[in-house]
């Protein structure tokens, strides 16, 4: 028979989420390189392609950056001059929709070094982003296809899951990535304590998209104030307009 499933309730937390096409302007020191962040030493030669790969065609065109007009000037801009360029905390830079609503300005000192331990952001330019790390203004989806390089999420996938798989072994994930990002990492459940598949699902029984932004923001700063197993956080959580589909998939122990 196989192995009974055991439930690792004191493990650490990890929270996946998608960065934010809106950034805040400006920064500061440090300036950014390649090998800034807590995932720089294990990605400095993929960022650095990138860089490459984005000076080479002028920082993208409206296709594959998928603005036109100022805010197109304004992204390549910024694309070709990432080296070196002002930088800002990575929950600060990002000023979307999931990251307004998950407020990491109003967290407290004990809410805010749980965020900077958990949280792990799935990045087209980057690969991998911690709570804190130093980012730079810039425009690039992970669906996004440069030449030479091809669909970032079939580029990045290899070295991304190494360095996601081994920093998530040993704690519970709550994946709360859309689809588009999730075909960037391929999992290895055996390794964690246990990995939840978050999505959410309408009243009607339809899975919200878009509409659905906001509420993933809340869910991820109820998960990082609960005390207890990630699992009873996720039971607890209530919210008027959807309710959570969960997939669940536990490490095997013998």
């Amino acid at each position: 028979m196989p192995p009974e499933k055991a439930v690792v309730t004191n493990a650490p937390l990890v929270i996946l989420l998608p960065p934010s096409e809106g950034k805040a302007d400006g920064g500061g020191k440090p300036g950014w390189r390649p090998g800034s962040g807590e995932f720089g030493r294990a990605f400095t030669r993929q960022r650095s392609e990138l860089l490459a790969a984005l000076d080479a065609i002028g920082g993208g065109d409206a296709k594959l950056l998928g603005v036109g007009g100022r805010h197109l000037e304004e992204a390549q801009r910024a694309n070709l001059s990432l080296l070196g360029s002002p930088t800002l905390p990575a929950h600060q830079r990002y000023t979307g929709v999931v990251w307004d609503h998950l407020a990491p300005s109003t967290m407290t000192t004990k809410v805010h070094a749980r965020a900077t331990e958990s949280i792990i952001v799935l990045s087209g330019l980057l690969g991998l982003v911690g709570f804190d790390d130093p980012l730079p203004d810039y425009k690039l989806k992970i669906g996004a296809s440069l030449p030479a390089i091809g669909k970032l999420t079939s580029w990045w996938r290899e070295p991304l899951s190494t360095t996601l798989n081994t920093r998530l072994a040993g704690r519970h994930v709550i994946d709360l990535l859309p689809n588009e990002h999730r075909a960037a990492w391929t999992p290895t459940p055996d390794a964690y304590a246990s990995l939840t598949s978050v999505t959410f699902v309408e009243k009607s029984g339809k899975v919200a998209g878009h509409d659905a932004k906001a509420a993933k923001g809340m869910l991820a700063r109820h998960l990082l104030e609960s005390k207890g197993p990630p699992g009873e956080a996720l039971r607890a959580w209530k919210h008027p307009r959807f309710r959570l589909g969960i997939s669940e998939a536990s490490r095997e122990r013998s």
